[in-house]
C-alpha cells in the first residue's frame, strides 16, 4: 500500500515540482501583462506549524472544546431553555435573539403537549467523571513518531470523550446516563494539509484507526467508535486548520481549509466584502470538510445551492495519497466526477484538508416575510407552483399547524401594551374575519436577499402566488422570528430531557406528488407505533417542508413522547424511528436528502442504492483504504 506522503506525486494534483512549475508559468503570464498590477509572485500558502502564515489564531470553537461547550448536551454553556423560579420558561445567555427573555406560553404548551410536568424530572451526571472514561491504548512506537511531528495531541479523558459523538438521541442519552464503551484513545489536531498527510503516514505504518472529527454535530451516529475496534482509534481533529487560504475576486471562489466552521467562514468572508450563502441549521458548529463529507445543504440553498453546488476544488489524503484535480474550473468531462467519491463519503476514505467554493458579494438588500395559508395542502401547493416557476426565495419554509403551535409556544413576552394589541388583532382579522381555523392553519417563513429593486419584485411575484392558493401575507417579524428559531431549537431537546420528554427529528425528500401522502402516513405511523410500543401519552409528530426543488421537496420531521413508566426509553424510540423510516421509504422518500448515512441508517443502503451501487462504493473503500485505517464503520 502506498503512504500518503507518497502517494501524492502520483496524484490527480500532480508532482509538487509540476506544481511550481505552473505557478512560475503564471507568474510569468502576470508579470508580463500590461493591464495586471505589480503584485508578488505567486507562492503555495504555508504550513501554520511550519512559521508560515499566521490566519486566525483560534476561531469561534476553542480547541478545548469543553471552556465553551456542553459536554453532554447541544451547543454553548451558557445557552438552555429552564424553567426560573416562577415557573417560566426561558433562554439563559445574550448569544441568541431570544437570550434573556421569557416564553410565557411555553409550560403550557409542553404540560399540554406531552403530559409533562415540572413535579416530575429526571436527574442526570452533573459533570464527567473520568473514572467512568475507558483508558487510553496506545502504540508507544506510534507516540515517539507523533511526537518527531510536533502535532498537537492530546490523552486526556475529556477531549477524547468530547469527540466519541455526535448529538444523536442515545448518543446525548448515553453521556446522561452512563458512559460510552469505545471512545478514541487519542486526538490529534493538525494545523494544515502537510500534518494530515504525517497522521495518515503514521497511521498506515503502525496500522491505526482515523475517525475524521470536524464539527462534531453529525446526527447519524457517524462518529462513534465501533465497539470492536482492538487498534488504537485516532480522532483526527481538523479544527485548528481554520484558515481562508486565499480569495479570488475575479473568479469568486475561495480556497478554505476544511476544519472552518461555518460562522467562522461567514464572518471572515465578510471582511472582504463576500459569502457563501451555505446556513445549514448548524452553521455555528459544524465544518466545511463535514458540510463535504455528508453532502450537506443549507436554508438559502434556493439562491445558493447545495454544497456539491458550491464546490469548485477538493483536497483529501487518503492512505493511497492524495486525490484532487489538476485543475480549478467549473465543469469537467473526464469520466465519473472524482468530488462525488469524496462528498457524501462520510470519513471512510481519507480527510478532505482543503476546499475551493464559489462566493458572492454579500447581498446589499434582505427582507423577512411569512404567509398564513388556511391548510397544509394549501400551503404545498404554492410551495409547487413557487418552484415551478422557479422563482423561490433565498428560503421559503413550510410548517404543518403542530409546528406552528410549537412556535407560537415559543413567542416571548411583548414588551409593550401596543405590540400586544396589534398582535391581538392579526389573530382576529386572520381566525375571525377570514375564517381560518386556527387549528388547522399552516405558516410559510420567506427570506429574500439581492439587489434591493429585485428583492421587491420577487416579493411581490411570491405573495401573488401565494394570493392564489389563499395565502394571507403575515409580516416581516414573523418571518424573521422563525428563521431565527431555527438555531435555537436544538436546544430544546436538552430541557425536554430534563423533564421526561425525548424527542429527535429525521428527513427525507421526495417528488412533489408524493408529498402530501408522505406527510399524513409517516405522522400517523409514529402515533400507532407509539401506542404500540406502551407510550402512555400522546405524541407529537409534526413536519415541515424545508428546501424546494423542480422534482420534489425536503420534508424535515420533528417528533417527541413522555417516556414516563418505559424503561428502555432510547430502545423504543429507535423502534419507532425505524418504522418512521420504513414508512418514508414504502411513500417514495430518500434514505437521507442531507444528514447522512452514518452507522444510523446503513441497514437501508442496499434498498436505496441497490446491490450493485453498493458494490461500486465498496470497490472503491477497496482500493483507497485496503486495510481500512479510516474505519469509523460508516455507509458500508
Amino acid at each position: 500500500m502506498a503512504a500518503a506522503a507518497e502517494g501524492a506525486a502520483g496524484s490527480g494534483g500532480g508532482s509538487p515540482s509540476s506544481a511550481r512549475r505552473r505557478l512560475r508559468i503564471i507568474s510569468g503570464h502576470l508579470r508580463g501583462s500590461p493591464r495586471a498590477p505589480e503584485r508578488e509572485a505567486l507562492s503555495p500558502s504555508p504550513c501554520k506549524a511550519q512559521g508560515g502564515s499566521a490566519g486566525p489564531a483560534s476561531g469561534s470553537i476553542p480547541k478545548k472544546r469543553q471552556e465553551l461547550l456542553k459536554w453532554n448536551g447541544w451547543g454553548y454553556n451558557d445557552s438552555k431553555f429552564i424553567f426560573n423560579k416562577k415557573g417560566q420558561a426561558e433562554f439563559t445567555g445574550k448569544r441568541y435573539r431570544l437570550g434573556g427573555m421569557v416564553l410565557p406560553t411555553f409550560k403550557e404548551w409542553i404540560e399540554k403537549t406531552f403530559g409533562a410536568s415540572l413535579e416530575h424530572k429526571t436527574t442526570s451526571r452533573a459533570s464527567l467523571n473520568v473514572n467512568d472514561v475507558p483508558p487510553s491504548i496506545v502504540n508507544e512506537e506510534f507516540l515517539q513518531d507523533l511526537r518527531a511531528t510536533k502535532i498537537s495531541y492530546s490523552q486526556d479523558a475529556e477531549d477524547r470523550v468530547f469527540r466519541a459523538h455526535g448529538h444523536c438521541l442515545h448518543e446525548i442519552f448515553v453521556l446522561r446516563e452512563g458512559m460510552f464503551k469505545r471512545i478514541p484513545d487519542i486526538v490529534v489536531w493538525p494545523v494544515c494539509h502537510e500534518d494530515v498527510v504525517k497522521i495518515v503516514e503514521l497511521a498506515c505504518k503502525h496500522n491505526l484507526c482515523i475517525i475524521p472529527f470536524g464539527g462534531g454535530t453529525s446526527v447519524s451516529s457517524a462518529l462513534e467508535c465501533p465497539e470492536e475496534e482492538k487498534r488504537t482509534i485516532v480522532s483526527l481533529d481538523t479544527s485548528q486548520m481554520n484558515r481562508i487560504l486565499w480569495i479570488d475576486e475575479r473568479n469568486l471562489t475561495a480556497c478554505v481549509e476544511a476544519g472552518i466552521v461555518g460562522q467562522d467562514l461567514e464572518k471572515q468572508l465578510a471582511e472582504s466584502g463576500f459569502c457563501t450563502g451555505h446556513e445549514p441549521d448548524s452553521m455555528e458548529f459544524s465544518s466545511l470538510g463535514g458540510w463535504v463529507a455528508t453532502r450537506a445543504s443549507g436554508m438559502k440553498k434556493n439562491i445558493y445551492g447545495n454544497i456539491e453546488d458550491l464546490v469548485i476544488h477538493i483536497k483529501m489524503v487518503t492512505p493511497r495519497g492524495i486525490v484532487e484535480k489538476n485543475c480549478q474550473v467549473p465543469r469537467m468531462s473526464t469520466g465519473p466526477d472524482i468530488h462525488h467519491f469524496i462528498m457524501g463519503s462520510e470519513g471512510t476514505l481519507g480527510v478532505v484538508t482543503e476546499v475551493t467554493i464559489k462566493i458572492r458579494p454579500i447581498p446589499e438588500y434582505q427582507k423577512y416575510g411569512s404567509v398564513v395559508f388556511p391548510n397544509f395542502e394549501r400551503g404545498v401547493a404554492c410551495l409547487r407552483e413557487v418552484a415551478k416557476q422557479r422563482c423561490a426565495p433565498a428560503s421559503i419554509r413550510l410548517v404543518d399547524n403542530a409546528q406552528f403551535q410549537f412556535g407560537h409556544a415559543l413567542k416571548p413576552q411583548v414588551a409593550s401594551i401596543f405590540t400586544s394589541f396589534l398582535d391581538g388583532l392579526k389573530k382576529f382579522y386572520i381566525t375571525k374575519f377570514k375564517g381560518f381555523d386556527p387549528n388547522i392553519l399552516c405558516v410559510a417563513t420567506l427570506l429574500f436577499e439581492g439587489d434591493r429593486e429585485k428583492v421587491l419584485q420577487h416579493e411581490k411575484q411570491v405573495y401573488d402566488i401565494a394570493t392564489k392558493f389563499g395565502g394571507l401575507a403575515a409580516g416581516e417579524d414573523n418571518g424573521q422570528r422563525g428563521y431565527m428559531l431555527t438555531f435555537v431549537i436544538a436546544y430544546l431537546r436538552d430541557l425536554g430531557l430534563d423533564y421526561y420528554v425525548i424527542g429527535e427529528s429525521f428527513e427525507t425528500s421526495v417528488p412533489w406528488d408524493r408529498v402530501l401522502d408522505l406527510c399524513r402516513n409517516v405522522k400517523e405511523r409514529i402515533v400507532r407505533e407509539c401506542k404500540e410500543k406502551g407510550v402512555q401519552f400522546a405524541p407529537l409528530s409534526t413536519c415541515r417542508v424545508t428546501q424546494t426543488y423542480d422534482a420534489g421537496a425536503c420534508v424535515y420531521f420533528y417528533f417527541a413522547f413522555n417516556y414516563r413508566g418505559i424503561s428502555d426509553p432510547v430502545h423504543v424510540y429507535e423502534q419507532i424511528e425505524r418504522a418512521a423510516r420504513e414508512e418514508i421509504l414504502a411513500n417514495g422518500g430518500s434514505l437521507s436528502h442531507h444528514h447522512g448515512v452514518g452507522k444510523l441508517r446503513k441497514r437501508w443502503m442496499k434498498e436505496s442504492i441497490s446491490d450493485v451501487g453498493l458494490g461500486m462504493l465498496r470497490s472503491v473503500k477497496e482500493y483507497v483504504d485496503p486495510n481500512n485505517i479510516f474505519g469509523n464503520k460508516n455507509l458500508l
